[in-house]
């Protein structure tokens, strides 16, 4: 984004342009262009701008921002680190606090990562105790919030099949075909009634993790990056949360979840969701690759990797 309208953000946020000292961009998203500001007494600030609108890019993907600062303001209900909204998002831009810490990576020990895994279990179980209006994407891009699980998750859903055939995207087995072994499945979705927070996209590279003042113990300094939050199922956070693997292996994560007021029961109909949220989130990634042109190693590697992993999904939902 241009300097003179960084300003222009500013100022509208009621924060005097002549403050800022300095402006990076921030790498490691693949949809909108992120900023980071510093100020002159050191505050730092995120801007996030998204794609211009005639921009390719999946049906849900609309109105990215407005289901992101939902997240953030939810979030803060719930007293989970997270970024604040500094202004009101117009849909072109949405600027908010920066939140400390650098992206969780491999440079802590094994009990510094057993620590921090507890640490975001219980933080998760509080962001699932925030309930919605209603359930679906709060952004509107796929219509208004249903009244229940199973018409959102399906229009959902179906949304992200359409996506595939328009992209002409590779999948491991024929749209239609997928869609008739989901739709099977629906049914389980009815034991959801609550519509409740669901961050979806908790891999490690969205949360943030700061040793205060260098040293002592790590601890979670935010989770960013809530643009593709929904009201829905809390089971479908476990998707992103064990990326392409399975939460019940994770220990740590899920002894902090319960300790935090999290009810994670394996039962056969609640593996049935986790199956069907896995094919979705695999049917995304294996679909947007092809509006962001990410890139012929990168489309070998979903190939490689998570297209077996939509797979074993599928044939979950069959069994």
């Amino acid at each position: 984004m241009p300097e003179e309208r960084i300003r222009r953000v500013l100022e509208a946020a009621g924060i005097p342009a002549r403050h800022l000292e300095r402006c990076r961009p921030l790498t490691g998203g693949t949809y909108n262009t992120v900023e980071e500001l510093l100020l002159t007494d050191g505050t730092r600030y995120v801007l996030k701008t998204p794609p211009p609108p005639d921009a390719p890019g999946l049906s849900h993907e609309r109105e990215l921002l407005l289901s992101e600062a939902e997240f953030y303001r939810a979030a803060a209900t719930a007293d989970v680190p997270a970024p604040h909204v500094v202004s009101a998002p117009t849909g072109r831009h949405l600027l908010m606090t920066a939140c400390p810490g650098d992206m969780w990576d491999d440079r802590f020990t094994a009990d510094e990562q057993a620590t921090l895994r507890a640490e975001l279990g219980t933080l998760v179980a509080r962001l699932h105790e925030v309930t919605g209006p209603g359930f679906g994407y709060p952004s509107g891009a796929l219509g208004p919030l249903a009244a229940d699980w199973r018409t959102a998750f399906t229009a959902m859903y179906a949304a992200v099949l359409d996506d595939a055939r328009r992209y002409g995207a590779w999948l491991p087995r024929p749209p239609d075909g997928i869609a008739r072994t989901a739709a099977a499945a629906y049914p389980v979705l009815d034991e959801v009634t609550v519509p409740r927070l669901v961050h979806f996209d908790l891999w490690r590279g969205n949360i943030l993790v700061e040793r205060p003042a260098g040293r002592g113990d790590p601890r979670i300094g935010g989770l960013i990056d809530g643009e593709r939050m929904f009201w829905g199922d809390p089971l479908a956070d476990f998707v992103s949360l064990a990326l392409l693997d399975d939460i019940e292996k994770d220990r740590d994560f899920l002894a902090g979840y319960q300790e935090g007021g999290g009810r994670a029961e394996f039962t056969a109909p609640a593996r049935r969701r986790l199956a069907l949220y896995r094919s979705y989130l695999y049917l995304i990634m294996l679909t947007e690759t092809v509006p962001r042109a990410m890139g012929a190693e990168h489309d070998a590697w979903l190939r490689d990797t998570v297209a077996p992993e939509l797979v074993a999904a599928l044939d979950e939902l069959t069994r």
